[in-house]
């Protein structure tokens, strides 16, 4: 399905490096560039793989307080700690090390250079698996995250021209900064699909999140039940995403695909399967040629199983980017025996966790009662009547 793709990547992005016993790890990353080499899916036809470029103060200001990036930059030389700490820095979840600005501006730069490759039309796809980093805000870092690389393209395709962008999330976790940065503004639309923050950080993330001023109706938040496996999320996304996206028929689509909520992640408490999170990439894709005539920006995200799930999750991205078929099988011999090097434990030997993704469509009418739906059931009737939709009507 994709004419072209540009794949974003440099062995340097394994330099956002929090420390040894942080749970972002690098090596999710050098593993799945790994995986999805051996597997020859960055060989594809069409297929583009380009160093990144760091992105500008000025960019990053088109998001970001500029004391907030002056203050990153000399966070490394700050001793005792203090000024960083009043912009979220120096927490155990945001620890200053060597070198964060230039590894944090490099990340977004990438992901500007990905919307950028698309948005000019040099290629129909792009993806960028180091980005992602959707909890940082304007000024103060959070949940890993430094500076916002998905809000900072997105703003980057506003100011060259685009009208509508839409922001897909499927990560675990909120992605509470780029819905701050665009929460009153009706050109970007954000859908965040995640579990409630009643079990989960950011421990926001409401229905009644919808948005505020002109942008009422353009921001979407599914709040799912803790123990949610593929074939609920995948009835709650197929409910709520296409119809929105439709509506608001965006001219470009940025995704975030933290695959932190599958099983094995230790950081939270959804139930899905890699199986189940390429459905919901096929879905995504379908979408970006039926609404965006292909113009399609992908980035990673969250992901805390850097052995077992990670690489597999996000060659599963790769492929569906690039196109040329799904992978499927047994990992090779070669990537295993890295994994098991690297990560010190057996790496998996199969491609997929050969989990049945069927579920059952969206009815419309009041649902089925249980906690899934009553989650699906609070957003509809939160967001559609603002987008001209009925909340208790089929998906269609």
């Amino acid at each position: 399905m994709s004419a072209s793709t540009t794949v974003v990547w440099d062995d340097v992005f394994t330099e956002y490096d929090f420390g040894p016993t942080h749970p972002l790890r690098p090596l999710r990353l050098e593993l799945t560039m790994a995986l999805a080499g051996q597997l020859g899916v960055l060989s594809r036809p069409g297929v583009t793989v380009q160093a990144p470029t760091s992105a500008s103060d000025d960019v990053l200001e088109l998001v970001h307080d500029p004391l907030y990036v002056a203050s990153v930059k000399r966070a490394p030389d700050d001793l005792m700690g203090r000024l960083s700490l009043r912009w979220g820095l120096g927490t155990s979840d945001n620890p200053v090390f060597p070198g964060m600005h230039e590894a944090s501006a490099l990340v977004t730069g990438a992901t500007v250079d990905a919307a950028r490759a698309v948005w000019t039309g040099r290629s129909e796809h792009a993806v960028n698996v180091s980005g992602g980093l959707h909890h940082a805000m304007r000024d103060r870092a959070s949940g890993f995250c430094v500076y916002d690389d998905p809000a900072v393209a997105i703003a980057w395709l506003l100011a060259h021209g685009a009208e509508r962008v839409a922001y897909v999330d499927v990560d675990v976790h909120h992605g509470d900064g780029v819905e701050a940065a665009f929460y009153d503004d009706p050109r970007v639309m954000t859908v965040s699909l995640h579990e409630s923050g009643r079990t989960l950080f950011p421990g926001t993330g409401w229905p009644d999140q919808s948005g505020d001023g002109e942008g009422l109706g353009t921001n979407v938040n599914v709040a799912l039940p803790a123990g949610t496996g593929d074939a609920g999320w995948l009835r709650a996304f197929t409910a709520v995403v296409p119809p929105v996206l439709r509506a608001f028929r965006p001219q470009v689509m940025l995704t975030q695909h933290g695959c932190d909520t599958h099983a094995l992640d230790p950081l939270a408490h959804l139930m899905m399967s890699v199986d189940g999170q390429r459905e919901g990439l096929r879905v995504l894709h379908e979408l970006a040629h039926e609404l965006c005539d292909g113009r399609w920006v992908a980035v990673g995200g969250g992901g805390y199983e850097p052995v077992q799930v990670v690489p597999r999750a996000w060659t599963h991205l790769l492929a569906e980017v690039v196109g040329g078929g799904r992978v499927d099988g047994a990992t090779p011999n070669d990537w295993r025996g890295l994994a098991a090097e690297r990560g010190h434990e057996l790496a998996p030997t199969s491609l997929t966790d050969g989990r049945d993704t069927a579920y059952e469509p969206w009815e419309g009418g009041p649902g089925r009662g249980d906690a899934l739906d009553d989650a699906v059931l609070a957003t509809r009737r939160a967001v559609f009547p603002h987008l001209g939709l009925d909340p208790l009507a089929a998906q269609g």
